[in-house]
């Protein structure tokens, strides 16, 4: 089976959602992009707008440019699709063949593993925001503490002084 690092480095943002590309996805279940594609096209009710989208020619350009595919010569002339989470669930459904179903398995291990550990990082930061709140307060009160006591000599008020005087003290005063 494909190692989970492999599939976490095919899924990239794109409109503020976790998708995989068609490109991707067809390499993972060892058919052909266009097989992929024909597939879908086919069964087009299964793949509403927030399970699939096509790519624009922007997001193309930015993902040739980041990496994520060779080059536009990789892709055959057509934009790509991107599948969401759900719409890989759904591709399921539309590929039949044993290694699509193990594979699509491992993608979905994948999103919800991402998920946790998105969910886990959040709480993190919920924590690391705690304790910044809670120390800066201690540490403001701390700041101003040390700041009143290393006040210059003469900003601190004179206090008369306790204790033996001499004569020549006392008719200072």
């Amino acid at each position: 089976m494909i190692p989970q690092e492999r599939i976490v480095k095919n899924i990239l943002v794109l409109r503020n959602e976790k998708v995989m590309l068609d490109i991707h996805l067809a390499q993972l279940y060892e058919v052909e992009t266009r097989t992929l594609k024909q597939a879908v096209r086919r069964s087009k009710a299964r793949f509403p707008a927030d399970f699939m989208f096509m790519l624009t020619a922007e997001e193309t350009a930015r993902i040739v440019r980041e990496g994520f595919i060779q080059g536009k010569k990789a892709l055959g002339g057509a934009r790509p699709f991107a599948f969401t989470e759900m719409g890989v669930y759904m591709l399921a459904a539309v590929l039949k063949s044993e290694k699509a179903v193990k594979m699509n398995v491992e993608i979905i291990r994948t999103f919800v593993t991402l998920r946790k550990l998105a969910s886990d990082y959040e709480l993190l930061w919920q924590a690391i925001r705690k304790l910044e709140e809670q120390y800066d307060r201690k540490l403001d009160e701390l700041y101003q503490a040390l700041k009143a006591l290393l006040k210059p000599a003469e900003e601190v008020i004179p206090r008369r002084r306790v204790g033996y005087r001499s004569r020549r003290e006392q008719d200072e005063e």
